[in-house]
């Protein structure tokens, strides 16, 4: 799953606030807030919801095992 820094980061490039995210994950801004600040790890369900929303909006994270390292706009498939 994501880390913080991959979620400030997929916010960034969105240009979405964190009421956005929070918003689109279905979840408090207090809960993105205190994730993105290092201050608490929301439920498993709660940070796949966050994951979800942003992949929606088409990014994807990059990760090194369980280690997350990115984020990148995800490239569409040609038929």
């Amino acid at each position: 799953m994501i880390n913080p820094r991959q979620c400030r980061a997929a916010r960034a490039w969105l240009g979405w606030s964190q009421d956005d995210l929070a918003e689109k994950a279905v979840c408090a801004r207090r809960t993105i807030a205190a994730f993105e600040q290092e201050k608490s790890v929301p439920f498993d369900r709660t940070l796949r919801d966050i994951q979800r929303a942003l992949e929606d909006a088409g990014l994807t994270f990059l990760m090194d095992g369980a280690r997350g390292i990115g984020v990148q706009e995800r490239q569409e498939e040609t038929a």
